[in-house]
């Protein structure tokens, strides 16, 4: 496969980037932390990846970027930290935050994952993690990429000198894929012999054919000495290894150049990937990953099918019952539908009188007219609801595709993960007649619906004052039933105190700024009373955050108009902006329709916004995620040397 495209994540000095451009690979985002590796980095592929220099595509923080702002790409590249599950270091793994965040940084791959969709991933690093914490460390991470992302997983431990080159360094390679549901399995490449030994990287005479793992740290060992790796005997002299020759045993080619000292080098070379491993695993993966479909949709969760089922229920109906705060319809109070499509198919469907429908394709002009009742009733919408409402994880309903079939229509997906708008309806009633408004459904058969998803987007983080770094470890290592509030208090006890210092994602910060400048500082408060004080409700807590009088904003709060700012917040978040992008101000759905567990629905919409925020205001709740999966709820000892805290924000029906 030539002409696909990739992001190179942790990306060190650009093993993976050699590797998957010389497979035909168009690298369109790379990141790395490292002031000195970014420099190599930099230097070596200007020329080779200009794009991601000059549209500034080279990011630095992972942490900092939200997924949303990084272009589509086909397979994610990522040799991620190492050093939290290695044997030579602390093997603290995801709970590692003595050094910035290393040990969870996994977790923002998987938020780029969840976002960006790709076709197939490629991640690395050390042989340990296999087997860290019992194996229950990547019982977690293959659990993730399949049960919540739906990728499938493959693993192998992989030697340098297994793909030719003359060094031992063991590693895991994982790789997986999305719509893997062929009856055969992914298999990693056979093993090939080598094409050169350590004599030739000396060019003389070498006592070891395979040399020893490059490693970080612990240079200048005696040759007799069971840690050295880096001294050889060389022509019956001992030698050390040089940039030049660890060069040769990782894969990089002859041109490829240092602009660093050779201390750095070595380091680089320590923290990099075996190229030829990785080309030859890569070429694999390319192979197997066309042979994929490259959409399924026989099976959906209960969110899409929900979807779906508005839509048909609409056109069953032709109407939409508005709601009061407390979702009961007013009998008295509705919108007709002339007409309901998505942003997903061609076709809309305008209903008229009695029960015909004409199947309108928007491109064609092509019309087909049916009859409702040939298809679909009360009852049929009954079972479904039930159905739906009884299903797990992903499943079919072959009856939709029958209906879809009758109906003349595909429908796709219900909903995307880019719009508000599930739903596009030309609606009417006395005073109103409004064409092409798009609606966001919420649904009652599942769980409680999430108004605001958790995410790296939505961590708050607080500097950590007056406490001594000592106290790490004590504090994080509290795993009580209610171990937030605990580490939280155990802070407060200990003489520390939480100062809000920013939110993780500078896109959630512009967005809450538009509502009100004030607005981060506010919902910082409001988080730590939900944590410490497990008040939920965003009513109670807007109550309480008040009478604690402990908001530092510019002008003095008082519950009113704190109230009106919050429930205009929420209307924004339903209706208006993604907490990954910079909102331009605007709605982009008008209202939102509610699917009740019965299989009711009512709907609200702007032209009645008093009683949207009045329903958002009285039945939205703080959540609580989880903390691994989302990197909050623990003390992070950054590279400044201090420390930092964070909590999520995250809301539920």
């Amino acid at each position: 496969m030539s002409n696909f495209q990739f992001i190179d994540l942790f990306a060190g000095i650009g093993g993976f980037h050699i590797a998957m451009h010389s497979l035909g690979g168009k690298c369109v985002f790379s990141s790395e932390i490292d002031e000195q590796a970014r420099r190599t980095y930099q230097h070596n592929f200007k020329d080779i990846s200009p794009n991601i220099f000059k549209n500034r595509l080279f990011n630095d923080d992972i942490r900092a970027i939200s997924p949303d702002e990084i272009p589509d790409f086909d397979v994610l590249c990522a040799g991620f930290p190492c050093q939290p599950f290695s044997q030579a270091g602390f093997k603290k793994g995801f709970s590692d935050n003595h050094k910035s965040e290393r040990g969870n940084l996994f977790f923002n791959i998987v938020d780029i994952i969840e976002a960006k969709k790709p076709k197939a991933f490629f991640l690395e690093n050390v042989r340990g993690i296999v087997n860290h914490n019992d194996g229950k460390t990547f019982k977690k991470i293959q659990e993730v990429l399949t049960k919540e992302l739906g990728y499938s997983f493959y693993y192998k431990v992989v030697k340098a000198s297994d793909y030719g080159l003359p060094q031992l360094r063991p590693r895991t390679f994982m790789i997986g894929f999305k719509n893997d549901d062929k009856s055969e399995s992914f298999g990693f490449p056979k093993e090939l012999p080598l094409k050169f030994n350590m004599s030739d990287v000396w060019g003389g005479k070498c006592s070891r054919e395979i040399g020893f793992t490059i490693r970080v740290g612990g240079r200048g060992s005696n040759i007799n000495d069971r840690r050295n790796w880096d001294a050889y005997l060389v022509d019956r002299e001992v030698k050390k290894l040089m940039p030049e020759q660890a060069k040769k045993m990782q894969g990089f080619p002859d041109e490829f150049d240092f602009p660093v000292s050779n201390t750095q080098a070595m380091k680089q070379l320590g923290n990099s990937v075996a190229i030829d491993a990785i080309r030859e695993c890569g070429k694999t993966l390319l192979d197997y990953m066309i042979t994929l479909k490259t959409e399924n949709n026989n099976t959906k969760n209960k969110g899409e099918w929900t979807k779906l089922y508005s839509f048909l229920k609409i056109i069953n109906d032709k109407k939409l019952f508005m709601s009061d705060k407390d979702l009961i319809a007013n009998k008295e109070n509705y919108l007709t539908v002339t007409k309901v499509s998505t942003l997903h198919i061609e076709q809309s469907c305008c209903l008229e009188s009695g029960d015909k429908v004409i199947v309108k394709n928007e491109r064609t002009g092509e019309e087909k007219e049916i009859l409702v009742s040939d298809f679909l009733n009360k009852n049929l919408l009954k079972d479904w609801a039930s159905i739906i409402k009884e299903g797990k994880g992903t499943f079919n309903i072959p009856q939709f595709d029958i209906l879809q079939n009758k109906l003349g229509i595909t429908i796709v997906k219900g909903g995307n993960s880019n719009q508000k708008a599930d739903i596009i309806l030309d609606i009417e009633n006395a005073n109103i007649h409004k064409k092409d408004e798009g609606f966001s459904i919420k649904s009652y058969l599942g769980s409680k619906p999430t108004l605001l998803n958790a995410s790296g987007n939505t961590n708050f983080i607080f500097k950590v004052k007056n406490l001594p770094s000592k106290y790490l470890d004590e504090i994080n290592a509290i795993n009580t039933r209610t171990q937030l509030k605990d580490r939280i208090e155990k802070i407060y006890n200990l003489g520390g105190e939480l100062e809000f210092f920013k939110i993780e994602r500078d896109s959630m910060r512009y967005n809450l700024e538009l509502i009100d400048s004030n607005m981060p500082e506010i919902i910082s408060k409001m988080l730590i009373e939900f944590f410490v004080n497990r008040t939920s409700s965003i009513k109670k807590n807007t109550q309480e955050v008040i009478s604690s009088k402990n908001l530092n904003t510019a002008n003095s709060e008082d519950f009113q108009s704190l109230e009106i700012k919050i429930k205009r917040l929420l209307v924004a978040i339903l209706l208006g902006f993604f907490a990954g992008k910079k909102w331009d101000g605007h709605y982009n759905a008008k209202g939102t329709i509610v699917v009740k567990d019965d299989g009711d629905q009512v709907a609200f919409h702007i032209i009645e916004q008093e009683a949207l925020e009045d329903y958002l205001f009285e039945n939205i709740k703080f959540d609580t995620p989880s903390t691994t999966r989302h990197r909050y709820g623990s003390l992070i000892l950054e590279n400044d040397k201090k420390m930092y805290f964070k909590l999520n924000m995250q809301l539920r029906f």
